[in-house]
């Protein structure tokens, strides 16, 4: 009889303990595959000796199946991953959520329910997309007015440095999205005019934009949390704050463009100079003989 307590305790554990599943491993170019189809993935990326990834290895083991129930998602990971450096600046561990193929690289605490809450809310992108047509409409920079704080990425198609900040910048819009506005401009595209109206000629360029004023995140450090600690008032400390320019009128522009012109090619100002003599020169003679001509033709009229 003293068996059966005994039973029934070894049971009980056995009953309550679960077992975590480990998670199916890809190389790159089944990653590749995977994140460009229509399917929500989360990639693990890991490597030999680590135990930092080992630990969050462990973690996502323990919820890989609510992952799947709540975010219908498939699970993998990818050891020693040559993709690992397109989306975290950091490398491993990284744990990236792409959606449809955009992707979100996780930054927070690593826990369970972190990392649960993290992904379930932002299934779709964070980071909004800029134009010229709609930049001041959708931020009031210049006025400062209702829209509250942006955040803005300048990026341009032949920027290597920009594609492998997308997954980064999501993640700067995640843990930022109920403080401001994490947004993204082409500025060799759809930006061009935004990009001449805040003098950024290079590509990736940041600018936060608040209150009618804008500062410039002049670090190279492109990691989630020091973008995250820029725009939590630090850049109030170390960074100078400019006026946003007005929005200018495609004359000014024309006029900006010939003086920015004239100022970086000095002889072209002598130029100038020698050709609006020429042509002042050139009415006067031209005014002077239609006088002459005209005077001559009275004359002949009188003589009749």
């Amino acid at each position: 009889m003293k068996l059966i307590p005994l039973v029934i305790f070894i049971s009980s554990l056995l009953i309550g303990t679960t077992y975590s599943v480990e998670i199916e491993a890809v190389d790159d170019s089944d990653l590749v595959h995977l994140i460009t189809g229509e399917d929500n993935v989360i990639a693990l990326f890991t490597k030999s000796n680590c135990e930092s990834c080992d630990e969050l290895e462990t973690i996502l083991e323990n919820i890989q199946d609510d992952l799947k129930d709540h975010l219908s998602a498939i699970i993998v990971k990818s050891m020693n991953s040559h993709m690992v450096g397109i989306y975290n600046p950091s490398k491993e561990p990284a744990l990236v959520y792409f959606r449809r193929g955009l992707p979100l690289l996780y930054h927070g605490p690593i826990t369970e329910d972190d990392i649960m809450h993290t992904f379930g809310e932002n299934r779709d992108p964070v980071v909004k997309e800029l134009s010229d047509n709609n930049f001041e409409h959708l931020t009031q920079a210049a006025t400062g007015a209702t829209t509250g704080d942006w955040f803005v990425f300048f990026y341009s198609n032949d920027c290597v440095i920009c594609q492998r900040l997308y997954a980064v910048w999501e993640a700067v819009g995640a843990a930022l999205k109920r403080r401001l506005t994490v947004a993204r401009i082409n500025r060799s595209e759809y930006g061009i005019a935004t990009a001449k109206r805040f003098n950024v000629r290079e590509s990736p360029e940041f600018l936060y934009i608040r209150q009618g004023k804008y500062y410039r995140y002049r670090l190279k450090d492109y990691t989630p949390k020091s973008f995250i600690e820029f725009a939590q008032n630090i850049h109030l400390q170390k960074t100078k704050p400019e006026a946003v320019p007005p929005l200018s009128s495609p004359m000014n522009d024309f006029l900006n463009d010939n003086v920015k012109t004239i100022l970086d090619h000095p002889q072209l100002y002598s130029y100038g100079i020698v050709g609006i003599a020429v042509a002042g020169l050139t009415a006067l003679l031209c005014k002077f003989l239609c006088s002459k001509k005209a005077t001559k033709n009275a004359e002949k009229k009188k003589a009749k």
